[in-house]
Order: structure tokens, then C-alpha cells, then sequence
């Protein structure tokens, strides 16, 4: 008998009235359903490495894990055991264990049951490696059903609501997360063999500054003060360089309460980096060598498979001016044309340009770049020499001052890094700052009645020139790993309230 096959025959809420009573009976036996602590597993990949084929003798150990599968052959029971590493046959015959342990497995044990085995590896006669069990205790009892082996969640929305579910079901899932894991750890360590520090800043913050986005609100009631989560960690890590803090790096959560994406969650990982006496260049130096090292470390290669083809991280990578981006695209003459006729031609590329009467030359341009060039940058681009106007922090390029010296890192057709050569001119600062101040209001999109000054006061006080960088992290983790979906890479995913 199949057990895997056979528990999908019945509903949900007949298995869990079944397992109940399985609970009861078990418990009335003097066997606790939900175990103890169990010393000296293995990890199931370290049991299968460690395996001697010529060795004559007995090789004990002992593992922990859920059981995934169970065959019933008479006096012989074959079950696969999973934890987080790998898989592994166990063969428990009631010779071994005795009558009443074998009518325990047999009778009160079900896939998902998470067990505790001990006894001697073997090969068997199909080559199939395996622990022939001497004692198996049962850690916790599984109530409710796992889906069924073969097919696991289609249902994606379910993938996201129960990853639990999903983690237990499917290797590539689990291994995107480890991967994840991995990335996280290599940056760090690539950082600190580089003499960053990492630091920690206010996640509730009385101004929501840094960046442009709509914050989520609420109130500290200690300070009767109305508080933001952040959306950026810029003005408090900048404070830092103020400080005498060379080179920093926080990698943490901001919080935007915008819209949901394959590329947009809510509440995101970003790391922002800042390293005084540097400059926009230094920063595209940096994140190269930061994701090519990264990349060859945790996938041995440098070169990526996506749905769009292969992402090659090859060293040096592509950069390009803004304004010749969408000159390639919309015409050379694209910056001489008037207002109408940057409509006109926006039309015929095929853009809404019912929506852009409103619009400053600006916003239009910028609609280009969104909607017909940022979405074709497949191979590693910085984009280079942007308008003034997107980025209020940093510094003008010395040639021109209505661009600024900043890059936009694009992967996959994605914004993975922006980087500033970071403006530390107070008096600029506090200039632009009113500007968008009252830009904001007139707009009536003001997040705060007030401007930063505590800000402007550590800035007067002086910051060294400085490069300074955000990174995605879950956007870096969705190009090294192949994923097409933020929700891929984020263990629980921001979803919409399911009502019962």
C-alpha cells in the first residue's frame, strides 16, 4: 500500500478527525504526539557523504526529519525522510524493532509525521542507500495532509499564503531561499574584507526622508509624536559620515506603501552603502566587483539563465548617458523638440499621450525611459548622467547642472543599484530640499509640513565628499536566481487579506 496516493482519496477534514484520534491513542499508549528534544542527528546530507561503500562495518547514525512518503510491505516498511538538506530511505522491519514499535509506525504514523531514527546504513538490493532502523521516535504528529507528492501547490497564490507548504514540497523553492541566505552572507563578507562597518538606524523616524515614495504612519504615543517606518536609511547614514564614519552599510527593511508587483513588495530588503572621499565612479567600481564576486562564489559562475536568456556578468559593464539612451530611442533630436511635439512623438511610439497634457518636458522623457528603454537593459548597464530633477541628493555634474552625477545599475531590464556622487554642499542641500518642498505642497503631495533641518545642521557641520549606493536585495536576488516574481525570493510575501 502507497500511502502518498491513498491519503489524497480522502477529504481534509477527515484525515485531521482521523489524526486526532491517532493523537488520543497514542497518548493513552504513554507516547507523547509532539516528542522531546532528540541529541545526535545528522544532517541527511553529511549521513550520504559520509557513507563508506567498502567498509565491512556497521555504520550508525542517527536522523531527524519528515516523513515524505511510506510503503507498507508486509513486515517491512520502507518511508523516505527529509530535512532541510536531502532525502533518505529508511527500512524498518519488525524483526528489528519488535511487534508493538512496528504496529506503532505502521498503525499511528503518517506522511508528514516528523520522526527521530537511529540504526545502520545499507545499500539495498535496487542500490538505494538507507538507514535500517533500530529505534524511531516520533517528534511531532502531523495533523492536516501535505499536498499531494507529485504535483505539490499549483496553486501559486497558495505557494505564497502557506510557504511553509511550499518550503516542505519543493526542493527548487527551499533552494532559492538557501541561495538567498548564501548572497546575504557573501555581501557581508565581501564588505568587511573591505573595511565597511555595518551600523543600524531608526526604522520609525519622525521625518520620512531619503527617498521619494509614500510612507506607512503611525503614532508613538510615548512622544505623542506621528511617526513613519522608513523608506530610506540615506539621512541617517549620511549623518554618520558627518560623524567621522568612513565607509558604512546598513542592510535592512524600508517600507513604501505603494502599489504590488512581480518587481514591488511593500516591505523590502535594501542595503545602502556610503564611503566617504568617493564619488559616483567608485560606486559603479564597487558594486561590480560586489555582485561579480558574489555571483562566482555562491553559483561558480558569472554567467546567468533567465526566461529572457543569459545575464553575463562579465567585467566591464556597459555605461550610458541617460540622454543618449532615449535619444537612440525617441530620435536625436528628442531634447530640441518642443512640449507637443515630445507628445507627438511619445504617441507614436506608442505611449498614452492623452495623460500627458499635464506633464512638465521632464516627466515625459522620463516616460520613455520607464516604459520603452529601462525594460530592454537585459545585460548589466549603468545608466549614467540623469536629470536633476530625480535625484534631489546628489551632486550636479560639474559639465552640466541639470544632470547629476548618478548611476542607475540595470540587470534584467530592472533597476538592481542606484548610486550619487553624494551632494554635501549644506547650502545646495537646504535649496533643494524648499524646492521640492514647495513643489510637494503645490502638488498637495507633501509628506511632512516641515523640512529636515536637524539634517541640514549635520550637513553644515560638514560631510566629507562621498560616494554612496542602495542595492535591492531582493531585486539582486531575483536576477542571480532566475526568478521572474519578487514573491520568489521573499519568504512571506505582502498578500492581500483572505477573508474566511
Amino acid at each position: 500500500m502507497n500511502d502518498t496516493e491513498n491519503q489524497n482519496v480522502e477529504s481534509a477534514e477527515d484525515i485531521f478527525s482521523q489524526r486526532l484520534n491517532k493523537v488520543a491513542a497514542l497518548q493513552e499508549a504513554g507516547i507523547n504526539p509532539f516528542g522531546t528534544r532528540f541529541d545526535g542527528a545528522l544532517k541527511i546530507n553529511t549521513v550520504r557523504d559520509g557513507y563508506k561503500a567498502d567498509s565491512e562495518e556497521d555504520q550508525p547514525v542517527s536522523i531527524a526529519g519528515r516523513m515524505m512518503s511510506r510503503r507498507i510491505m508486509g513486515n517491512v516498511i520502507f518511508a523516505d525522510v527529509k530535512d532541510s538538506s536531502a532525502a533518505i530511505q529508511m527500512f524498518v522491519s519488525k524483526k528489528e524493532i519488535g511487534a508493538d514499535a512496528f504496529n506503532m509506525v505502521k498503525k499511528q504514523l503518517d506522511i508528514g509525521d516528523i520522526i527521530g531514527a537511529s540504526g545502520n546504513l545499507f545499500v539495498t538490493q535496487t542500490g538505494e542507500l538507507s538507514v535500517k532502523v533500530k529505534e524511531l521516535t516520533l517528534l511531532s504528529k502531523s495533523m492536516r495532509p501535505l499536498p499531494e507528492k507529485f504535483h505539490g501547490l499549483t496553486n501559486v497564490e497558495q505557494r505564497y499564503r502557506q510557504r511553509y507548504l511550499d518550503l516542505i514540497m519543493s526542493d527548487d523553492s527551499r533552494k532559492v531561499f538557501q541561495q538567498r541566505f548564501q548572497i546575504i552572507r557573501e555581501i557581508r563578507k565581501f564588505l568587511e574584507n573591505r573595511g565597511f562597518l555595518e551600523v543600524e538606524t531608526p526604522m520609525l523616524q519622525p521625518m520620512a526622508g531619503g527617498a521619494a515614495a509614500n510612507p506607512f504612519k503611525t503614532y508613538y504615543e510615548a512622544l505623542s509624536s506621528p511617526m513613519f517606518m522608513r523608506i530610506a536609511p540615506e539621512l541617517y547614514l549620511k549623518r554618520l559620515l558627518v560623524g567621522g564614519f568612513e565607509k558604512v552599510y546598513e542592510l535592512n527593511r524600508n517600507f513604501r506603501n505603494e502599489g504590488m508587483s512581480r518587481r514591488h513588495n511593500p516591505e523590502f530588503t535594501m542595503m545602502e552603502i556610503y564611503e566617504a572621499y568617493g564619488d559616483c565612479r567608485s560606486m559603479m567600481d564597487l558594486v561590480e566587483d560586489l555582485v561579480t564576486t558574489v555571483a562566482q562564489n555562491v553559483f561558480g559562475t558569472l554567467k546567468i539563465q533567465h526566461a529572457k536568456g543569459v545575464i553575463d556578468l562579465t567585467r566591464p559593464w556597459k555605461r550610458m548617458p541617460y540622454r543618449e539612451l532615449v535619444m537612440e530611442k525617441a530620435g536625436k533630436d528628442w531634447f530640441e523638440l518642443s512640449k507637443e511635439q515630445k507628445i507627438a512623438k511619445a504617441r507614436e511610439l506608442g505611449l498614452d499621450a492623452d495623460i500627458m497634457g499635464d506633464w512638465d518636458e521632464f516627466e515625459i522623457t522620463n516616460e520613455v525611459y520607464e516604459k520603452l528603454i529601462e525594460n530592454t537593459l537585459i545585460q548589466p548597464t549603468f545608466v549614467t548622467r540623469l536629470p536633476a530633477q530625480l535625484v534631489p541628493l546628489a551632486k550636479a555634474c560639474s559639465d552640466d547642472p541639470t544632470l547629476v552625477d548618478v548611476f542607475e545599475l540595470e540587470i534584467n531590464g530592472q533597476e538592481i543599484a542606484p548610486g550619487y556622487s553624494e551632494l554635501n554642499d549644506p547650502i545646495e542641500q537646504r535649496k533643494r530640499f524648499v524646492e521640492q518642498f514647495e513643489r510637494d505642497k503645490q502638488e498637495g503631495d507633501l509628506m511632512s509640513d516641515k523640512i529636515d533641518e536637524d539634517f541640514l545642521v549635520a550637513l553644515e557641520h560638514g560631510m566629507p565628499p562621498a560616494g554612496g549606493m542602495g542595492i535591492g536585495i531582493d531585486r539582486l536576488v531575483m536576477m542571480l536566481t532566475g526568478a521572474e516574481s519578487i514573491r520568489d525570493v521573499v519568504l512571506f510575501p505582502q498578500m492581500k487579506i483572505k477573508n474566511n
